[in-house]
C-alpha cells in the first residue's frame, strides 16, 4: 500500500505535461547566510502568489505551511523541508518529523544535507533514517544535497562536477526518490551526472540571475541536460512579479530534450 501512496504523491508533483517540474522553494530563512531576502519578508503574501501561479509544488518549512496556506491548501503539491542547515555553522536542526509531514497532507519531505563535510556521516545517517521512516507511509523523500569545499578560508557549496556527481550518488544510495543538487553550470557535465542516475535529478535554482530571461535560459539548459527540472527560490520570489517568473520558467520546461 505504501508503494501506491508514494507513486500517487510523485505523480502529483510530476504532473506537468512535459514530465518535468518547476518546484518553488520558500524555505530559505532558518540559518540563511544572506539574511532576510526582500521577497520573503511578507511571507504569507509570497506563499499566496506562488500557489496561485501554479508551479509543480511548493517547499515550505513546517510553521509557514501551518500558518500561511489556509484556504489555498491542496491547490498544488506541498513539500515540507525537514532540516535547517548552513555552510557557515556545523550540524543541523531537524524541525519536522515524518509523521507530522504526513499528517499535514504533504506530498513529499525534503531533507537539506551537506556532503564532503566533516559532519557527512551524521548527515547521511539522518537522511537514511528519514528514508526508512518515510517508506512506512509512502512519503517520497527529496534530499537537497550540497557538497561543501573550503574557498578563501570559508565553507561554500562546490560547483565542481565531480563533487556534484558525488552528492547525487549519495542521495541515490541513501534511498532517495528524487534528488536535488546544484547545477554545474554546463549542460554536458550535468548530462554526465544525470545519465547514470536511475532516479529523477532536479537542480537547485542557484544564485539570483540578473534578469528573468537569464533564469529561463538556465532552466532550458537544465532541461537539455536531461534533468527532471529545477527547484527555484530566488529566481522566482526574487523578481517583482512572481506570477510572471513562474509562467516564464514553466514555459522553459517545454523544450525538446
Amino acid at each position: 500500500m505504501s508503494a501506491l501512496g508514494k507513486q500517487i504523491r510523485l505523480n502529483r508533483i510530476f504532473s506537468h505535461p512535459s514530465g518535468r517540474i518547476l518546484a518553488v522553494a520558500v524555505d530559505h530563512m532558518i540559518n540563511y547566510a544572506i539574511g532576510m531576502p526582500e521577497g520573503l519578508r511578507q511571507i504569507e503574501d509570497t506563499v499566496r502568489k506562488v500557489i496561485e501561479a501554479q508551479p509543480s509544488s511548493i517547499t515550505l518549512n513546517k510553521g509557514v505551511a501551518m500558518r500561511c496556506i489556509k484556504d489555498l491548501a491542496g491547490r498544488i503539491p506541498l513539500i515540507i523541508q525537514q532540516t535547517a542547515v548552513s555552510p557557515n555553522w556545523p550540524g543541523q536542526v531537524s524541525h519536522a518529523e515524518v509523521e507530522e509531514v504526513v499528517a499535514m497532507g504533504a506530498d513529499a519531505i525534503a531533507v537539506a544535507t551537506f556532503v564532503k563535510d566533516p559532519n557527512e556521516y551524521d548527515n547521511l545517517h539522518h537522511l537514511a533514517a528519514t528514508v526508512r521512516a518515510a517508506g512506512r507511509f509512502g512519503l517520497p523523500v527529496i534530499p537537497h544535497i550540497y557538497p561543501i569545499v573550503i574557498k578563501d578560508g570559508k565553507r561554500v557549496v562546490s560547483d565542481l562536477a565531480e563533487d556534484i556527481a558525488y552528492a547525487a550518488r549519495t542521495g541515490l544510495e541513501m534511498g532517495a526518490d528524487v534528488v536535488k543538487i546544484p547545477y554545474t553550470g554546463d549542460v554536458a557535465s550535468f548530462a554526465n551526472i544525470v545519465s547514470v542516475m536511475p532516479i529523477p535529478v532536479v537542480t537547485a535554482g542557484g544564485p539570483k540571475c540578473d534578469t528573468l530571461e537569464d533564469a529561463a535560459t538556465m532552466m532550458r539548459d537544465v532541461v537539455r541536460s536531461g534533468a527532471a527540472g529545477s527547484t527555484v527560490g530566488r529566481n522566482v520570489w526574487g523578481f517583482p512579479d512572481i506570477a510572471e517568473a513562474i509562467a516564464t520558467l514553466k514555459a522553459a520546461l517545454e523544450i525538446a530534450r
